[in-house]
């Protein structure tokens, strides 16, 4: 049986996997309106939307992963009285049950992430790149946050 925090901790990450599903997909496209070259991205200096644009959707790409991986896969796991393990363990037990494509390509969306923001002054070159290879998993990223929110409510926890 679940203990109501447990429920209540299901719920509340509910909210902000649709809230922060909502920002990601709102910021994608309006990042990615138009190609994001190193010439375009050579501009973010001079120009402060773009720059703050850019900020907020690897932020937010970072924020709804870690919060699908690290939070809300355990606490499904955890009501379904699975057991809790190390991440990719975690993310194996959710690729079984098909709330995941693959773990593997978690695994490597994170070190994406993790691209983008470390080389992110560096090399606009690697992370036009590295940000044209996240907005391309964003779908991926929304579909599986839908798939656990989904599963949630399926089974009356939302």
């Amino acid at each position: 049986m679940n203990a109501p925090g447990n429920l209540e901790r299901l719920r509340f990450l509910v909210k902000i996997v649709q809230r922060e599903s909502l920002h990601l997909r709102a910021t994608d496209a309006r990042l990615f309106a138009s190609p994001l070259t190193p010439e375009r991205l050579q501009s973010m200096e001079a120009d402060v939307v773009m720059a703050e644009r850019l900020d907020a959707f690897v932020a937010r790409f970072a924020r709804l992963q870690d919060t699908v991986g690290d939070k809300f896969v355990p606490a499904l796991l955890q009501a379904l009285q699975e057991p809790i393990g190390a991440v990719i363990d975690n993310l194996d037990r959710a690729e079984r049950l098909g709330w995941i494509v693959s773990a593997d390509g978690w695994i490597e969306a994170r070190r994406l992430r993790n691209q983008m923001i470390h080389e992110y002054v560096d090399d606009l070159s690697m992370l036009a790149s590295n940000l044209q290879a996240g907005h391309r998993y964003v779908p991926v990223l929304l579909e599986t946050a839908q798939r656990l929110i989904d599963e949630t409510a399926r089974r009356g926890w939302a």
